[in-house]
């Protein structure tokens, strides 16, 4: 096996001659011999100007690199494509698979001996890991870490729960233009991911729960120097892994593993989008997450990390309580303590080191959560036949069993002209209803599943309504919102089948969210719908390779060909 330099030599057609010709060019950036004679570790570089999430990248890669170099290894920084949530058109999801393939592929065409993959804002991440399950060298994984907390009027600040709270009070007309533009500036104090239980904190608790991250990673605050010396630590655990050829994410991937990662994901009232991420983790290995077993570790597992938008704390305070390790610590027998991490050590060998941080209440004991069940619940009904899902951690009590009046919105553009018409029809009892906005049918599903509560309800005191959708929701935002509709209303799902004034009824004790439409009426509807076509967006290019190999969210909106699910 050649390994360093020599591995992956350009297809010239004579080894030595390719060797020779990668030396000579490599030698023009001033390497010795000596270094280059070294195991190598590659190192992702996601920063960018338009992704103030990995404002710090630049700093952890001189420190993953003096971690590398420390233990005797050579490092080498390439860049990969970065997504910045806000920043993305049409969204970042839409743009998830092109990172994975992108960073799968530059793994596989540089020579490396393992690699260190950097992301945090919210698709990253999964992308790189997608990308590494599939590359499959040893890999270590660094979460950016979350911002810290801003402050307005004596008020902690939370991006971006807290921007949505603020946003949705300007609507209603609470707040003047004045104050929404000093909270703007004041919602994101520093570079770092969002720094409430949004999606990328989601994933960096995922990652470490996985082992593919070291111990308290995923909570350190981005501009802590905690941050620095982790990722130091974690660049001397790749030079680890490139001499040992070891551990590869398939071999620390297990069912065990993969059995961790969901019940931390409901332990910590985790984003909806985190069950998208891991579902399509899985599918890069002979293994799968099953919905309804997901579910069913829901009512067993309770959220014990009060932490916005389920409870009221911010990251850092998740952080300073001891983190991810003490949270396993809490959770006890409900974790497979005997998993590996990247480190060489179990998860029990993490939980032993965790901190006892006294009269810290963010980390809850089991036998005082502050939600009895965990953060997600998986629904099934005659509008989603292959599953919906809720985060009822975060929604309206009162609200979790409701039957109202389906007020229909035909697409983003169409809720958009129409939500804040005083015209529109609508009252605080119906159910707000969006389709065409999953995968193939925004495109991208993009996470317009929060959609706004209707001026003129929301300047009479609506805070919250039933809303059910096709698309995704941000992790960060609170309310009664049934999402991941499958299959999805553009591909003929039973979505594209409401009509306004149908009765719908949504139950999440019972799992169920149903049309209270006769089987024989949907029927007839179904029988008048337009047969679905290439529409023009999707005529070339990326756009044409999303649109006809994108799955959907049941199984993880990962592309078809992608998939190793069932393969040894």
């Amino acid at each position: 096996m050649t390994d360093g330099l020599r591995k992956g030599l350009t297809a010239y057609g004579d080894a030595g001659f390719s060797l020779f010709l990668r030396k000579a060019f490599i030698k023009a950036m001033g390497y010795s011999d000596d270094a280059l004679d070294r195991p190598i570790v590659g190192i992702t570089n996601t920063y960018s100007d338009y992704n103030p999430c990995h404002g710090n990248v630049p700093q952890i890669l001189e420190a993953v690199k003096r971690g590398v170099m420390l233990s005797g290894a050579m490092p080498f920084v390439f860049p990969t494509i970065s997504i910045a949530e806000s920043f993305a058109h049409p969204t970042s999801m839409y743009l998830r698979n092109l990172m994975a393939i992108e960073t799968e592929e530059m793994i596989r065409a540089q020579p490396m001996d393992a690699v260190v993959v950097i992301g945090g804002c919210d698709k990253t991440l999964p992308a790189q890991i997608m990308a590494a399950v599939s590359a499959d060298l040893p890999t270590v994984v660094i979460p950016v870490g979350p911002m810290v907390v801003g402050h307005h009027k004596g008020e902690v600040l939370g991006a971006c729960t807290d921007c949505r709270r603020l946003w949705a009070k300007y609507r209603a007309g609470e707040i003047d233009d004045q104050e929404i533009e000093a909270v703007n500036g004041r919602l994101a104090p520093s570079v770092g991911t969002c720094m409430v239980m949004g999606t990328a904190s989601t994933m960096a608790c995922i990652t470490e729960a996985l082992g593919l991250s070291l111990p308290m990673s995923a909570t350190i605050p981005a501009p802590h120097a905690e941050r620095f010396r982790s990722a130091e630590a974690s660049g001397r655990v790749a030079a680890e892994m490139a001499k040992a050829k070891g551990p590869r994410p398939t071999e620390l991937l297990t069912p065990a593993a993969f059995k961790n990662a969901q019940v931390v994901l409901q332990a910590i009232g985790g984003s909806t989008n985190g069950l998208i991420h891991l579902t399509a983790i899985a599918g890069r290995t002979p293994h799968t997450i099953d919905l309804d077993a997901f579910d069913g570790l829901g009512r067993e597992v309770p959220v014990l990390v009060d932490l916005k938008p389920s409870g009221e704390h911010y990251m850092e305070h998740f952080h300073h309580a001891g983190g991810v390790p003490k949270l396993l610590k809490q959770l006890g027998n409900l974790i497979d303590l005997d998993a590996k991490t990247v480190t060489g050590e179990t998860l029990r060998e993490v939980v032993a080191k965790a901190e006892d941080v006294p009269g810290q209440d963010v980390i809850r004991p089991r036998q005082d959560p502050i939600k009895r069940e965990g953060g997600l619940a998986v629904l099934r009904g005659n509008l989603a036949p292959r599953g919906a899902v809720i985060k009822h951690s975060a929604a309206s009590e009162r609200l979790l069993q409701h039957t109202g009046r389906a007020v229909v919105f035909e697409s983003i553009e169409d809720m958009t002209l129409r939500i804040d018409d005083p015209g529109l029809d609508v009252s605080a009892d119906d159910v707000l209803v969006l389709r065409n906005a999953g995968p193939k049918g925004a495109p991208g599903m993009p996470e317009a599943g929060y959609l706004p509560i209707p001026k003129k309800l929301a300047r009479g005191g609506t805070k919250d309504m039933v809303r059910i959708s096709d698309a995704r929701m941000s992790g960060t935002a609170f309310g009664t919102i049934v999402l991941h509709i499958t299959p999805e209303s553009a591909v003929g799902g039973p979505l594209a089948l409401v009509r306004t004034g149908d009765r719908i009824r949504l139950d999440v004790e019972q799992r169920s969210i149903d049309l209270q439409v006769d089987d024989a009426e949907l029927a007839t509807r179904r029988a008048a719908l337009t047969a679905a076509s290439t529409p023009d967006w999707a005529s070339r290019g990326y756009a044409h390779l999303f649109h006809e190999t994108i799955l959907q969210a049941d199984e993880g909106c990962d592309f078809d060909f992608m998939r190793r699910t069932g393969k040894a």
